[in-house]
């Protein structure tokens, strides 16, 4: 073979080795480990735990999630909010109840453990301060630690941050991370 042709063979092979390590680093799959001492500004004392797992669509336009939860008693929303460890944040993603903001799940519910909630969303979902912007910018945010997920319980009574069960800023909290490519 003339040794233009295999120079150029050895320089495409190379390329299409590089674009396909690079294209196995952008993550699809996320995950946000949830616990009390994660809520802000007031850690929480609870052995309640979660994790909410989520997974960006081969095409970029929807993310489906599952909220897991255990030890956890008298859940009423669950959400996505905007903002770095250590701070409370907006809600830019309505989990549970549903993706409607304003509809308000029956408070003391009762403990739970196992799946809260499960769906996907897109741009069209996305409120708050991220409402109107592409879910490529939640995405971001997701991959930089920039958004983490919060699971709200409330007893129903008039006495709010009693304990476990009635914390209804938010129980259990962790940040979404990237959990690997495919």
């Amino acid at each position: 073979m003339h040794r233009g042709i295999r120079l150029w063979v050895a320089a495409t092979v190379a390329l299409l080795v590089a674009s396909g390590v690079a294209i196995a680093a952008v993550s699809m799959n996320f995950n946000s480990p949830m616990e009390g001492a994660q809520e802000a500004p007031v850690p929480r004392d609870t052995q309640a735990r979660g994790n909410a797992v989520y997974k960006l669509s081969a095409d970029g336009t929807r993310v489906q999630y599952k909220v897991i939860v255990a030890n956890i008693e008298n859940v009423f929303m669950a959400h996505i909010h905007m903002a770095p460890p250590g701070v409370s944040g907006p809600i830019v993603v309505w989990l549970y109840p549903s993706t409607t903001p304003g509809i308000m799940a029956p408070l003391g519910g009762g403990r739970i453990d196992g799946v809260i909630v499960q769906g996907s969303f897109g741009t069209s979902d996305l409120v708050g301060p991220l409402a109107g912007h592409p879910l490529s910018e939640l995405v971001d945010l997701m991959r930089s630690g920039g958004v983490y997920t919060n699971v709200h319980t409330n007893d129903g009574d008039l006495v709010v941050n009693e304990g476990p069960g009635d914390f209804p800023a938010g129980e259990i909290r962790g940040q979404i991370m990237e959990n690997g490519p495919s």
